[in-house]
């Protein structure tokens, strides 16, 4: 899978944690900012991942900042997009499963790089359910249309 990561300063460190841990997964990874720990705005990173992976270019995107929630926000804002917020092990499987997310966003000052990873391995290896999931995804969309 192509994967797009970005982060504000409040997940930088643990962006370049998993970045490591999606190419040890054998998957591909371009890394959308930030660089360093100067203070920037989660927005402006939130929107070219959000972008790409609406567009087709990456097949998922995970979004890092001090608590996950403006990246979310943020990312949600893209039609085409349904980013999950998550911290814990059984939301990311849920989310795969259940709602088809396409966008990860995890808080960088909430959960240490040991659960970011086993998060994101669940989340990159869990797939879609579809089913009765399948309808409720499409009401999500058809909402998403309507604006």
């Amino acid at each position: 899978m192509k994967i797009a990561i970005a982060a504000d300063h409040g997940g930088y460190t643990l962006k370049e944690e998993i970045k490591k841990v999606i190419l040890d997964l054998g998957h591909e990874v371009e890394d959308f900012g930030c660089e360093c720990l100067d203070s920037v705005d989660y927005p402006d990173y939130a929107l070219p991942v959000a972008e790409k992976v609406a567009q087709g270019q990456f097949d998922r995107g995970i979004l890092i900042c001090g608590t996950g929630i403006g990246m979310s926000i943020a990312a949600n804002k893209v039609k085409g997009i349904r980013c999950a917020l998550v911290h814990d092990l059984f939301s990311a499987k849920a989310t795969r499963q259940h709602n088809d997310s396409n966008v990860l966003a995890m808080g960088g000052r909430i959960i240490g790089p040991g659960v970011a990873t086993e998060i994101v391995k669940i989340w990159l290896t869990t797939e879609f359910e579809g089913g009765r999931h399948e309808n409720r995804v499409k009401k999500i969309t058809d909402i998403e249309g309507r604006y």
